[in-house]
């Protein structure tokens, strides 16, 4: 990826950063609600906080009831007209007295400024888990089916697609979100232990300061997209501009989620219209149509009746790419090598194979995606067994150089 698209993940990290900081008002769980000590530590917290944010699936909706299971959740009761301040602080309670949000979480939680759910478990993480699960579920079918494209933006994340300076604080705090499956903005507000053999916990998400913290995150990678794809036609026909168009339709898939539950959240005033928001299947048909002007010169040495350039050329056009063209900046250089081996006590005669080949740039001179297979066949003679040898290489090239040549694109 080329400086400018490194400035553009730096850019993205910061924008997030900052408007998962308006968000952060109550202490997590094991901070103990303790003041930290310098900028340094606020800046790595906040970056992990903010990527923890962005990788949790979306969803809204009423009030979860207390006391059944994620599969059972519901919408609670009217909410009291003297309902208490919800606790900033999970620190929780064992043997006490039932807290009130434990049967019903409106009774603590204004439904007018939350959205709580109660989850229970044999330990206190499961009822945790089960309560953020229980949350999502509020928000129905469609939100938690978008799980997965949260899971992709994650990925971007992870990759380096979009990445941040506190790159291992970040890691985790993705590995962490999406194991919980849990959403943007969503909290544990209180935990409760019966004493016997039950913990309780409700999560909570504040509808104002939630709807602020997507209204943000959107914007920003509204503006992150738009730095993407703003390039000449002939950065725009490269692997580089490919890559950058195929990442816009991911934020741009991430950014419709996070719109979705943003509307369901409370989306007045947030200036978001979801309507005119371009769906990442757009930027992934322009990606498409680049690919046609991005040939790719395929040239082999060693190859028998030019299988093996026929089997790399069909992986290419599996992902859109045409192979050939004179004077293509991008160039395939491969070698093929069959060496005979001798194994004791066998009739049979046997060839290794070994394929390399180099995926090139010739206006940079570097190579971008070296490719190697190799493998062992045998016949009763050595003209078969290199006949067998070129078909199990072409099955294998067939098989996974397109997908691995896309998987490398995609972090390009």
């Amino acid at each position: 990826m080329d400086s400018m698209v490194r400035a553009f993940r730096v850019c993205l990290t910061c924008l997030v950063c900052a408007a998962c900081l308006a968000c952060a008002g109550a202490p997590a769980a094991d901070t103990g609600g303790r003041t930290d000590d310098g900028q340094a530590v606020k800046a790595r917290e906040s970056a992990a906080a903010a990527l923890d944010a962005m990788n949790k699936g979306g969803s809204s909706g009423a009030s979860g009831a207390g006391r059944q299971p994620a599969s059972a959740a519901s919408t609670a009761g009217a909410t009291s007209a003297s309902a208490s301040s919800p606790s900033a602080n999970p620190s929780g309670s064992s043997g006490g007295p039932e807290p009130s949000w434990v049967v019903s979480p409106d009774s603590v939680f204004d439904r007018q400024q939350y959205i709580a759910a109660v989850g229970y478990g044999t330990e206190r993480i499961s009822a945790e888990k089960n309560a953020l699960a229980n949350l999502t579920a509020l928000f129905g079918q469609s939100i938690q089916g978008e799980l997965a494209v949260i899971t992709r933006y994650s990925e971007a994340v992870t990759s380096g697609a979009v990445s941040s300076s506190e790159i291992t604080g970040v890691s985790n705090a993705i590995k962490t979100s999406v194991e919980l499956e849990s959403l943007v903005g969503a909290e544990i507000r209180d935990y409760w232990y019966d004493g016997k053999s039950t913990h309780y916990a409700v999560a909570v998400m504040e509808r104002a300061k939630t709807a602020l913290l997507y209204r943000d995150m959107i914007r920003s990678n509204e503006n992150i997209i738009s730095d993407l794809i703003t390039m000449t036609t002939a950065e725009k026909n490269t692997f580089n501009g490919y890559s950058r168009y195929r990442l816009a339709g991911t934020i741009a898939d991430a950014n419709r989620t996070f719109a979705n539950v943003l509307y369901i959240v409370g989306a007045e005033g947030t200036g978001v219209d979801i309507g005119s928001m371009k769906k990442g299947d757009d930027y992934r048909l322009e990606a498409a149509n680049i690919t046609e002007n991005i040939p790719v010169a395929i040239n082999v040495s060693g190859d028998k009746a030019d299988r093996i350039r026929g089997a790399f050329a069909a992986a290419l056009n599996s992902q859109g790419f045409k192979s050939g063209g004179r004077n293509s900046r991008y160039a395939l250089d491969t070698s093929v090598v069959l060496d005979p081996v001798d194994l004791p006590n066998q009739q049979n005669k046997f060839v290794r194979y070994t394929i390399e080949a180099m995926l090139t740039d010739s206006v940079t001179g570097g190579v971008l995606f070296p490719y190697t297979v190799s493998g062992r066949e045998g016949h009763i003679s050595v003209t078969e067994a290199e006949n067998r040898a070129i078909a199990a290489a072409e099955r294998k090239i067939k098989g996974e150089y397109g997908k691995l040549l896309a998987s490398y694109l995609d972090s390009y």
